[in-house]
This record gives structure tokens, sequence and C-alpha cells, in this order.
């Protein structure tokens, strides 16, 4: 039986990243493979065995002495206890391979040379820009920054990339410069799975190998998923309610186009929106955090699904969820996005940030025949069915792990 440790800061459905390592490592146990964990202890974690090998919690938006500040940075830059604890678990469990989802900060990128110093193959995920871009996203207050790719980490903190706080920014610019100097990713990690085309493309763009990366598109169960094609009244927009998911934007542009617009979700920009959608005269309807069958029942009432982002999304779940519940998406024209939209098939795309645009779009969908959109909720469905299912993520997975040695 071959074994698998699976490597993440959450062990819990804290978000998408935190699902995949979940899900994936449930999909590998179905095949008979036996899994390992490591972590970092959390009040919401799944119970696991495991835990007792789990790094201590680090929860950057608590209250804490100076002391622990200065210790908690310490491990942002060079977790010495992640190290430590890893070694403990690699002497009870010997993984034939270690795949590994989101890791920074809280377990830090000094398990990798522990892995390798094992001789374990080590694939990573990208779920986010961070082996490139110190600040994850590629993203600033001032929008899109790609300063780091020709210049110096010293970006981070002249332009306070992390939550525009300068003591956070320092943390991250002395932590990437450390692992640029060292190498660390690139060294170490065997394989980086990119989710979508415009994530390998733009790591190679960075100056990363191409050979190092294998292109595996994120699946959905669609046999979990029951569409309903019927077109209904109202836009819908799910997701975290943050200033790079383009929420104002949407917000706007519903006003300017006098549609029905509900938003479910919450994040650190609920209050602000609220109020930008009071001074619209806005018929979006905030509906707060909706997750399961209540979500689903949500999506599949709306006459189409909207992801207005203003950063570079890398293959959105939200997209792939709507299209196996039968509904079009109208995504803005960013990163992973275009490549998941056939336009005026199963969606379309506008403009990032184009406020008029994406209003004019909105009045044309409202105006739809249904027929047409029901049409294109049933191409939808069939696309997620034909081009991310699960049997070709799980065959792609096993050619990549086989490829490194391990069947």
């Amino acid at each position: 039986m071959p074994k698998l440790l699976n490597i993440n800061s959450y062990h819990y459905r804290r978000g998408g990243s935190d699902v995949v390592y979940l899900e994936h490592a449930s999909l590998m146990e179905n095949l008979g493979w036996q899994n390992g964990f490591f972590s970092m202890h959390h009040p919401k974690n799944n119970p696991t065995p495991w835990s007792q090998y789990f790094v201590d919690e680090l929860e950057f938006g608590q209250s804490y002495s100076l002391g622990q500040k200065l210790s908690m940075a310490s491990k942002v830059v060079y977790s010495f206890e992640a190290q430590r604890k890893l070694k403990r678990l690699l002497a009870d469990f010997s993984p034939d391979i270690a795949h590994l989802h989101c890791i920074y900060h809280h377990l830090s990128p000094s398990i990798l040379p522990v892995l390798a110093g094992r001789g374990i193959p080590t694939v990573m995920t990208a779920h986010d820009l961070k082996i490139a871009c110190p600040a994850y996203k590629m993203l600033n207050t001032k929008g899109i920054c790609e300063r780091c790719k020709d210049g110096s980490v010293l970006n981070v903190l002249k332009h306070r990339c992390i939550r525009h706080s300068v003591g956070a920014s320092a943390i991250v610019m002395v932590e990437s410069a450390l692992q640029q100097t060292m190498q660390t990713y690139r060294r170490y990690l065997t394989r980086v799975i990119a989710p979508s085309r415009f994530f390998l493309d733009k790591f190679v763009e960075w100056g990363w190998p191409r050979a190092q990366f294998a292109y595996i598109p994120n699946y959905v169960d669609a046999t979990q998923f029951s569409p309903i094609f019927g077109a209904g009244r109202y836009f819908l927009y799910f997701g975290r309610l943050a200033p790079e998911k383009g929420v104002g934007t949407l917000i706007r542009a519903a006003a300017a186009a006098g549609v029905q617009l509900k938003i479910a979700g919450t994040g650190p920009e609920q209050t602000a929106l609220e109020v930008l959608n009071t001074q619209c005269g806005s018929p979006a309807e905030f509906l707060g955090f909706r997750s399961g069958a209540d979500l689903h029942h949500l999506i599949q009432g709306c006459r189409a699904v909207v992801l207005p982002s203003e950063w570079y999304e890398n293959a959105p779940m939200s997209v792939l969820e709507s299209f196996a519940l039968g509904k079009p998406v109208i995504g803005a024209h960013i990163g992973g996005i275009p490549e998941m939209i056939e336009e005026g098939l199963n969606g379309w795309c506008v403009p990032s940030g184009d406020t008029d645009a994406l209003a004019e779009r909105l009045r044309e969908v409202s105006m739809m025949d249904t027929n047409i959109l029901e049409n294109m909720g049933k191409a939808a469905r069939e696309y997620v069915e034909k081009f991310f299912n699960k049997d070709q993520y799980v065959s792609a997975i096993r050619r990549l792990y086989a490829d490194l040695g391990v069947n």
C-alpha cells in the first residue's frame, strides 16, 4: 500500500485550498493509499490522530504579547518547530511521496529540506502565486503588481503589500529574501501543480523552469450537483468579500443596469460594500455566508453567476460549481478565468474592473430569452462533466506520481 503525506496549514475546510487538501487525501484513500497528515493546531480542525505531530497554532489576527509576536515572526521566516515535529512524524510514518498545499508562514518552507533529506519526492499544488510573489497575489492597493519579478523584495515593504501593514510587510519581506537566497522552493520542490495554464505561464515568465510544472486542473464530482437549467431573475455573487474580488465594481454595475443582485459571503470589505450599496441605491441583497445545500439552492435559482475578480484568479471552483449546477457565468477577463469560459456558449467574459462593460453585460443577460440561458446552462454542465471531472484528475495525479517513481 503506497503512503501519501498530505501537508497544509489548516486541517479543516477554511477555504478552497483546504478543501482541495482534504478532498485529495480522501480521493487517494479510496484508491488504496494510506494517508498521513501534517498541519497546524487549530480549534476548528477535523479530529485526527495525526494532530500529535501538528505545530502550535499561529493566527495573526489574534492578540499577542511582544514576546509572542517576536516568536511568531521568527516562525514565519523559518520554523524550527515545524522541522522538529515533521522529523518526529517521519520517524513513525515513512511516506512514498509528500503532497503540499498552503504551507507558507504557518509551517514555512523550512520543512522542504527535511523531506528532501529523506529522499521523499515533494509535490506542491500552487493555489496562489506565493512561490513567485512574496504577497501571494501580485496585487497591492493600487492594483496588479509584478514589481518583484525584475526588482527587489524591498517592494513588499515599500508598498506595504501585506495587509497594508509595515510590520507584516517587513516580516514577509525578510522571509521572501531568505527563501530567494536559499532557493528553497526551486531546490526542494520536485514538481509544482498549476491548476490553470495562466498560473503555469506566469511562473515560467517569472523565471521558473517549465519542466518543474504540471498542469492539472481542479475538478468537481458532477454527480454531487443537481442542475436546474431554468433561468431565475437575480444574478448571484458568492465568495469572499475582499478588495481583489471586485464586488464593489459589481454593485456599481448592478445599480447602473437596474438588475437584481444577491451576494453570498463575508469578509473584510463587507461593511464598506454595504455602505457603497446604499450610496448606489443598488438592489443588491447581502445574504451572509452560505454553504452546502443552502448555497446550491441559491445558485440553482439564479439567472447567472458573476465573478468580477480584479486579481490573477487561479482556477476558481466557483466557476466549476456553477457550471455543475447548470448556470452560465459572467467572469472577469483576468487570470485563469477566461480559459474556463467558452464565450457565448457557457458564459461571458468582461474586462476586469470595467463597471460600464459589466453593467452592459448584466443588462443583456437580464433581457435574454430564457431558452437561450437554459441551453447555456446545459452546455455548462456538459462542459464541466467533459473537461473537469474526477477521472481525469485521478489519471493526471497518478501519471505525475508515477513519473516520480511512486505507483
